[in-house]
């Protein structure tokens, strides 16, 4: 795995229909700066702000392609006097004529390059222009039998920092009677839990304190379920890495959000902790609430 460096510098190109779009997106949810569809001749300009950006923009990426018409022809020799710089590298993104073909066909898209010829002419003549930078192209990806998915998570194999997090999980503590949240994928309800708030001695503690959250770990079905839960969700985790799903959430309820909920998710998140490539972030949105 090549681990991206601070300053790096990488020009995206390839074939019209190979995936650049996908691998810009994928290099975004990294925390790139992807710009697209850039002339040549601003990439230079574009590189000057990661000296300027005082380290605000640490790695810019350009998507750079033959929707330039004529200025795309320079793309080769300003690379060479970038490249004299250091810290530069091309990611061509490369297919089959075949599958570009289908690809153009199941879009009903032009290529850019055919004008009254057909898909294959279009093609072809691409191709030919970009010869030279892919033969030159520090990276190459043939997503010939590549879905967007896959083609997703190779870039983000290939360029994420060692250890980095693949995918990020919101577990989200909250009331019922303050209302569902929304913009959640699963949802749990901890009502089938005795509320402490009937305890004179918990009601004003919450899930954080000790008190409440061994009360609550305590309870007749609270390890069973957290048991069960956490079962359920580490192939759920592991599937939505292999489909690039870069974001989740996991809602836990109670009724007031202050006591079981809270517990509950502090819980669940440090049960979830060894999850291969999963980063774990746990939010109470009704905590302080009357």
């Amino acid at each position: 795995m090549a681990a991206a460096e601070e300053g790096e510098f990488l020009i995206v190109t390839g074939m019209s229909g190979a995936g650049r779009t996908t691998a810009a997106n994928a290099l975004e949810d990294l925390g790139w700066y992807v710009v697209d569809n850039l002339p040549p001749q601003i990439l230079r300009p574009l590189l000057e702000l990661t000296d300027m950006g005082a380290g605000n923009l640490p790695k810019i990426a350009a998507v750079v392609d033959v929707r330039g018409r004529g200025l795309f022809d320079e793309l080769p020799d300003v690379y060479r006097v970038l490249r004299s710089r250091g810290g530069v590298k091309v990611l061509y993104l490369d297919a089959s004529d075949d599958v570009l073909v289908r690809r153009f066909e199941s879009v009903r898209r032009p290529h850019p390059l055919q004008g009254d010829g057909t898909l294959l002419d279009g093609i072809r003549t691409e191709r030919s222009r970009l010869a030279t930078i892919r033969e030159s192209a520090d990276l190459l990806i043939d997503t010939s039998s590549l879905n967007i998915h896959q083609l997703a998570m190779q870039v983000s194999e290939m360029f994420s920092e060692e250890g980095a997090a693949r995918h990020r999980l919101t577990i989200l503590s909250f009331g019922f009677k303050y209302g569902l949240p929304t913009d959640v994928d699963l949802v749990a309800d901890m009502r089938f839990l005795p509320n402490p708030f009937w305890n004179e001695e918990l009601r004003d503690f919450t899930g954080r304190d000790a008190p409440v959250r061994d009360y609550v770990l305590g309870l007749p079905g609270s390890e069973q379920f957290l048991d069960a839960y956490a079962a359920a969700l580490r192939p759920v985790l592991e599937g939505y890495q292999r489909e690039n799903k870069s974001h989740s959430t996991v809602a836990i309820g109670c009724t007031g959000g202050k006591h079981r909920s809270v517990a509950m998710s502090e819980e669940l998140a440090r049960r979830l902790a060894d999850v291969p490539g999963v980063a774990i972030n746990v939010r109470h949105r009704d905590l302080g609430r009357e």
